[in-house]
C-alpha cells in the first residue's frame, strides 16, 4: 500500500524578508533527500571550480599539470578537496600552497558540516501513521459519531498515542473582524497506551457537539469548517516521541457509512491487517 504524504492545505508567505542562509538548519533538516543531496553534489562541484580558477590563473604553481588546463586544475582541486592526494600533482610555488592550505580549510569544515547534517537528517524521528481519506458519520449504539480510523504502517509499538482533533471555524464579530477559531472536538478514546495496527477515534455529536442538529453540516459550511488531527507517541523502536498529522474538509466526511474490517484473528491468535481495505468504506442502512 502506497503511503500517503501527511494531507494539509498548502500554504504561501508573503511580505517576508528573505535572505540565502536564514534558518538554513532547518530547511536542510525538512528538505527532501533528493533536494539534499543535489545541493551537496552542486555545491561540491561549485568549489571545485573556484578553487580550479584560482589555480589556472597561476600557470606552474601546480606540477604535472597542463598550463590554463581547466581540467586539470579541477581535478587536481577534487583530490585535495576529498583528501585523495594520488601523488601525481602537487603544488609547487608558494601561491600553489597557500591556496592548498585555503582549500584543505574549506574541505575539513564540508566535511564536518556534510557528516553532522547527514546524521541530523537521517535520525529525525518521523512517524508512518496513516488516516483514512474519508471519515465517517454513522451512528454508534444508537447514537451519531463522527470517526476517524488510523493505522501504523511500522508494525511496531508506539506507546501512549494521543490524538487530539480540532474543528476550525471561521467567525466574525459584532465589529466585522473575522477570526479563525479552533474548537477542540472530544473523543470518545483521545488515547491508547498501545498503538500498533489501526485505531478508530470517535467524536460522539451530542448537543455539546457542533455537528449537532440537521442542518449543521450547512452552518459548518458558511464557518468555512476543517478539521485537524494531531497524533502523538512514544516510538519504541525509536526511542523517541513521534508526531503525524492529518486534515479534512468537509466534503471528506461521508454520512451513512461505515469503515471495512481490516483486522482479522486467526486460530493462533496471529493478527492480520488488510491495509489494502484501509480506506475502504460501507453503506451502513443503520448510520
Amino acid at each position: 500500500m502506497k503511503q500517503a504524504q501527511p494531507r494539509l492545505p498548502p500554504t504561501r508567505s508573503i511580505g517576508l524578508e528573505s535572505h540565502p542562509f536564514q534558518d538554513m538548519y532547518h530547511s536542510v533538516l525538512t528538505s527532501s533527500w533528493g533536494a539534499y543531496f543535489g545541493g551537496f553534489v552542486g555545491s561540491f562541484l561549485v568549489a571545485n571550480a573556484l578553487f580550479a580558477l584560482l589555480y589556472v590563473v597561476a600557470p606552474g604553481c601546480i606540477s604535472n599539470t597542463a598550463p590554463g588546463s581547466f581540467y586539470d586544475a579541477f581535478f587536481f582541486s577534487v583530490q585535495t578537496m576529498a583528501t585523495i592526494g594520488y601523488g601525481a600533482m602537487s603544488p609547487v610555488t608558494p601561491y600553489g600552497h597557500v591556496v592548498v592550505t585555503l582549500e584543505a580549510i574549506v574541505g575539513m569544515l564540508g566535511v564536518a558540516i556534510v557528516t553532522g547534517l547527514t546524521f541530523a537528517k537521517f535520525s529525525r524521528p518521523t512517524s508512518r501513521v496513516i488516516f483514512t481519506e474519508k471519515a465517517v458519520l454513522s451512528k454508534r449504539n444508537g447514537v451519531p459519531h463522527l470517526m476517524f480510523r488510523m493505522g501504523n504502517a511500522r508494525r511496531n509499538m508506539v506507546l501512549e498515542a494521543q490524538l487530539r482533533v480540532i474543528l476550525l471555524v471561521e467567525d466574525v464579530s459584532e465589529e466585522g473582524h473575522v477570526l479563525r477559531t479552533p474548537l477542540e472536538l472530544p473523543l470518545v478514546r483521545d488515547r491508547t497506551p498501545m498503538f500498533s495496527l489501526s485505531w478508530t477515534a470517535m467524536h460522539k455529536v451530542d448537543e455539546k457537539s457542533p455537528f449537532f442538529g440537521e442542518d449543521a453540516m450547512d452552518k459548518l459550511r458558511a464557518r468555512k469548517a476543517e478539521i485537524y488531527l494531531s497524533l502523538m507517541g512514544f516510538d519504541e523502536t525509536l526511542a523517541q516521541s513521534i508526531h503525524a498529522r492529518f486534515h479534512y474538509d468537509l466534503t471528506d466526511i461521508v454520512e451513512g457509512a461505515r469503515f471495512e474490517d481490516v483486522l482479522t484473528i486467526g486460530d493462533d491468535g496471529v493478527r492480520v491487517i488488510d491495509y489494502r481495505k484501509f480506506h475502504g468504506l460501507l453503506s451502513d442502512p443503520k448510520g
